[in-house]
């Protein structure tokens, strides 16, 4: 009798772990609130090289792009209330192609800084991964 209890007390153990280990979540989009949503889609479209996808809201001022993966941005311009942010809030992509990248950011006269805000310099973390900061038209992205 003592076999089946300790096979579960280990089950209902191994499940407990399993289940801290993974979430009922998985991500789905950002929304970046915009001013001009055809600016915006522009410089996703021709810095960061996203595919527009199809709009299902079908509301005008709402634009979006894919990511890959099922992973989705959507650029909001719809409310009309000043959007206020610093560079803690951001969301940050990883490029197998960083240097490239930064070249493009270059050559399209798009301004990048380091975590201190130290124009066109590139911040080396801890465990060797190299960030920059850059706007788009109205906010702040993180890139590795």
């Amino acid at each position: 009798m003592i076999k089946p209890t300790l096979l579960l007390i280990f089950l209902v153990f191994f499940g407990t772990l399993q289940a801290q280990e993974t979430s009922q979540f998985t991500f789905n989009h950002v929304a970046l609130s915009v001013k001009d949503v055809n600016l915006s889609a522009k410089f996703y479209q021709d810095i960061l090289g996203l595919q527009e996808i199809t709009n299902r809201t079908k509301i005008d001022g709402i634009r979006w792009f894919s990511f890959g993966e099922g992973k989705e941005l959507h650029l909001v311009s719809i409310l009309k209330e000043s959007v206020t942010i610093n560079k803690a809030v951001h969301f940050a992509l990883t490029t197998a192609h960083f240097d490239a990248f930064v070249k493009t950011l270059e050559a399209t006269n798009v301004i990048y800084t380091d975590w201190p805000g130290t124009q066109n310099k590139v911040t080396k973390r801890a465990d060797e991964i190299k960030q920059i900061y850059f706007q788009d038209p109205d906010g702040s992205i993180g890139l590795k």
